[in-house]
């Protein structure tokens, strides 16, 4: 079985002048409280299901509202209104399961429409899929809402070649920020993902149940192993898909991202200089080819049109990223670097916009914006503009085509909001929780997934054969074993591995 999902993203892609360098919730430092108990109660409302007026028009999906404080333990600070979708099981519903797609950044209200795409019928079947947008994304309010164009912001040359270009990034990621400061400065923060975690246990009080399960991916790794850390007694079952290593520092992270990003970038050259009918095949040195167009890129952008960014040396490297989160964008990757060459850059362009979220009439939603929001937040180790600095030739020597692109990003260092104390990522007490890690993930590899399954107290590995990030759906073997689990709550044993088939 192989599901039509596309990969979701997650926190650490540093292609981008303000998202380098930002990493998510580490555990260096002093602990929050990890039980309940120690958090105050705070009284919320069953959710009042109605139609949506969104223009969903999938007849078993409902759509509600909850309000939750910006702050739990001072309410009074202010509160979110949460947007949160449910669809109603097909058949004989066995209780909530609460899905995220990823991010952070992305409202998560979309799964709840597109869920045949991410889960099987099985599921389908078992579960109310309740899908929300977590505080500062999407169509909950208010939500992160800095700048409307991106292309001065993520259009400009990197990595720098010289110091005017070096602080012209730093300028510009000073500029973003003072954006999101007087946009969004109140919500700023109270949008961690340990404030989601709690957002998710209240969501279960507003259901009604005692337990509920959960389902996250790529960032919602993340968010589901600090919901299961605080409130171990309400997990049923949580599955985590592209998970990360949650002890390692923002520039540990990165640097995993770098190597996995190089890695499938070799692997995707390989195998069209391997390929004679690959257009960007260059007499079997795709390699070559590359490494000749980004230095020409670098020396002579491309320009597609008067009203939109060059394809500067950045613009390419974060549309290569792109492709780099599944195989199903090789092809293109392949026709627009052979366009390049000839001087086109419409098809990096496209992947760039891709990245960034562009819809045809030139807007953008709130994603790239609340992702920067809420890693900078969560980065309790963020580095200085001079630590940045001093590991470029590190990033360089782990990843030598794209460690330099990923070294440098100011966003985080010059973040105007403190970063909020990390949660020592446990698990314990939760009971078993199934984490499945791809060989071919660029943007949470398989070394990295293997480390949050170290670190939860009954962690249950599977790895999946593929070339995509995430990977349920990819197979028989995966979907079946997560099925299992979720429904009938049989784990897989500690370590089992899904071939390509």
């Amino acid at each position: 079985m192989s599901l039509q999902r596309i990969s979701t993203r997650w926190i650490l892609l540093s292609l981008a002048v303000v998202l380098a360098s930002c990493g998510g919730a580490s555990t260096n430092g002093e602990p929050v409280p990890t039980t309940t108990s120690e958090v105050p109660a705070f009284n919320v409302q069953p959710i009042e299901w109605g139609e949506c007026d969104d223009g969903s028009e999938v007849t078993l999906i409902s759509c509600g509202t909850l309000e939750v404080p910006f702050d739990y333990e001072q309410p009074d600070k202010g509160s979110f209104v949460l947007y949160i979708k449910k669809r109603e099981a097909s058949g004989e519903s066995i209780g909530p399961l609460l899905v995220n797609p990823g991010g952070p950044g992305f409202g998560g209200s979309s799964l709840a429409n597109d869920a045949m795409y991410y889960f099987s019928k099985t599921l389908l079947d078992s579960f109310d899929i309740i899908a929300w947008d977590p505080r500062g994304t999407g169509l909950t309010t208010p939500s992160v809402d800095c700048v409307d164009d991106y292309d001065q912001y993520f259009g400009l040359d990197s990595p720098p070649d010289d110091e005017v270009e070096r602080q012209a990034l730093i300028d510009t990621a000073q500029k973003f920020n003072d954006a999101c400061a007087e946009r969004s400065g109140t919500i700023l923060p109270y949008i961690s993902t340990v404030a989601s975690a709690r957002d998710m246990d209240s969501i279960r009080r507003a259901l009604g149940v005692e337990k509920v399960s959960y389902f996250g991916f790529s960032y919602g790794s993340e968010l589901g192993a600090t919901w299961a850390t605080l409130f171990p007694d309400t997990v049923r079952a949580a599955v985590l898909d592209g998970a990360a290593d949650p002890n390692a520092t923002s520039i540990d992270q990165g640097l995993a991202q770098a190597k996995g990003f190089e890695q499938q970038l070799s692997t995707f050259l390989a195998k069209c200089s391997a390929d004679e009918t690959c257009p960007f095949h260059n007499n079997g040195n795709a390699e070559g080819a590359f490494d000749q167009l980004m230095l020409d890129i670098d020396a002579q952008p491309l320009v597609v049109s008067a009203n939109r960014t060059p394809v500067t040396q950045g613009v390419a490297y974060t549309a290569v990223a792109q492709a780099m989160y599944s195989d199903y964008y090789w092809p293109d990757l392949e026709e627009a670097l052979s366009d390049a060459q000839q001087g086109d850059g419409a098809g990096l362009l496209q992947l760039y916009d891709d990245y960034f979220q562009r819809q045809d009439d030139g807007t953008y939603g709130n994603e790239l914006e609340a992702f920067l929001a809420i890693s900078c937040l969560d980065g309790a180790d963020r580095p200085t503009v001079d630590e940045v600095d001093a590991t470029v030739d590190v990033f360089v020597k782990a990843a030598p085509r794209l460690g330099a692109n990923f070294a440098y990003g100011y966003g985080c260092s010059l973040w105007p909001v403190e970063p909020v104390t990390p949660l020592s990522i446990t698990g314990a007490g939760a009971g078993p929780i199934v984490v499945i890690g791809t060989t071919g993930d660029a943007a949470t590899p398989l070394e990295s997934t293997r480390k949050m399954v170290a670190a939860l107290e009954d962690g249950r590995l599977v790895i999946v054969e593929a070339n995509q990030h995430t990977g349920y759906g990819a197979n028989e073997c995966v979907t079946t074993a997560v099925d299992q689990y979720l429904v009938r709550l049989t784990a897989p044993d500690q370590s089992i591995t899904c071939g390509d088939e």
